[in-house]
């Protein structure tokens, strides 16, 4: 058999991450080396980036990140945006020129708070508001979409390589203790700006290599609790699964690999008793829950980082740290360009859940 160097299987999408636990600010130039690093992973049609702790001036503010295809879905949004949300600015979100990019949608980005008079009845709290709205932009406002609806972070996404995103959006001029970032390769659904990735809501917000074959159980499931798709493509279903499991049913993080990418039954009679009766309650509890089909995730949030596989990793992952630094990545070149001297590398197992957390303040 004759290996044929012009043609590489490379396993879909590029993946990075890094995250200082310390939080420790740095630019999105790392980043950005880091997916050029991987870039026959990806082939044009999609590259995104995802930052925290970008606005440290209103920390406490939900950052909407609207993506407008013209100009009367920015005024019909904002008109919805001024009804339901207190307003503390509006503005275009800053982008330059980039010759490869042609007539690319408008960008805005408005910081809000819930009135203190919605936060009452079945609005729970805060977030649940926040969620619920933007599930009615991307619902009823035809040509808007909301990119990313968390605190101090921010989502940067469109069609191009990961250097002409990230020249496009100015990323070198933020500073995040935490960046993931994402080349896409499209293969059944397609190349637009709304389905780069990361994938949001709230401050949760997803990079993903690989096909979710359970999507229409996961699209299905999450409806019932409010959660509609509409970015076309079927990672949108991971960003809010994590938030349902963890932040909604409030499932421990480390059991959430339990529901998502679940052992098999065969593996699973054969745990110790107490395992086995919590593998088989989460199981039971979260069949429609659980992510069928390759993929590999990197996950950013306000409380750190978390990577994870499918139960067989038939996707890539790397990970690696350098004193209170954790990265994650599709390839190690990946890894070296971000820290060419990491204290360790290692191949998280399938099903395995690579978590950095962040140290101080109330994400702790």
């Amino acid at each position: 058999m004759t290996f044929d160097r012009d043609e590489r299987n490379i396993s879909g999408c590029g993946l990075s991450g890094m995250m200082s636990a310390k939080r420790e600010r740095v630019s999105g130039t790392t980043i950005i080396g880091s997916m050029c690093n991987m870039r026959d992973r990806g082939n044009g049609l999609g590259s995104g980036f995802a930052a925290y702790g970008i606005y440290p001036d209103l920390p406490e503010h939900f950052a909407l990140h609207l993506m407008y295809d013209f100009e009367e879905a920015r005024e019909d949004t904002e008109r919805l945006i001024k009804s339901v949300f207190e307003v503390e600015l509006a503005e275009p979100v800053p982008t330059r020129k980039v010759r490869a990019i042609a007539d690319p949608p408008g960008f805005w980005r408005y910081f809000v708070l819930p009135p203190e008079s919605s936060l009452s009845g079945e609005q729970s709290s805060p977030e649940d508001y926040v969620l619920k709205r933007v599930m009615e932009i991307n619902t009823r406002i035809e040509g808007a979409f909301v990119v990313s609806s968390g605190k101090n972070m921010g989502v940067f996404k469109g069609v191009g390589f990961p250097d002409e995103i990230g020249e496009f959006f100015q990323l070198p001029a933020y500073d995040a203790w935490t960046w993931i970032g994402h080349a896409r390769f499209p293969t059944n659904t397609p190349g637009w700006w709304g389905g780069a990735h990361p994938f949001t809501i709230l401050d949760w917000s997803v990079v993903h290599n690989g096909e979710i074959s359970s999507y229409g159980i996961n699209k299905r499931y999450l409806e019932m609790f409010g959660y509609h798709c509409t970015m076309q493509t079927d990672s949108e279903v991971v960003a809010y699964l994590f938030d349902l499991l963890i932040r909604r049913h409030k499932v421990p993080l480390e059991l959430v690999p339990n529901a998502l990418a679940s052992g098999f039954w065969k593996n699973i009679d054969l745990m110790d008793e107490r395992e086995r009766e919590l593998n088989t309650a989460i199981r039971q509890v979260y069949a429609s829950a659980l992510v069928n089909g390759p993929f590999a995730v990197i996950l950013g949030h306000n409380g750190g980082m978390i990577g994870l596989s499918d139960r067989v990793k038939l996707r890539p992952m790397v990970a690696a740290s350098k004193g209170d630094w954790l990265y994650i990545s599709s390839e190690e070149a990946g890894i070296r360009e971000m820290c060419s001297e990491p204290d360790g590398v290692w191949l998280p197992r399938a099903g395995e859940m690579v978590v950095g957390r962040l140290k101080g303040g109330s994400d702790e």
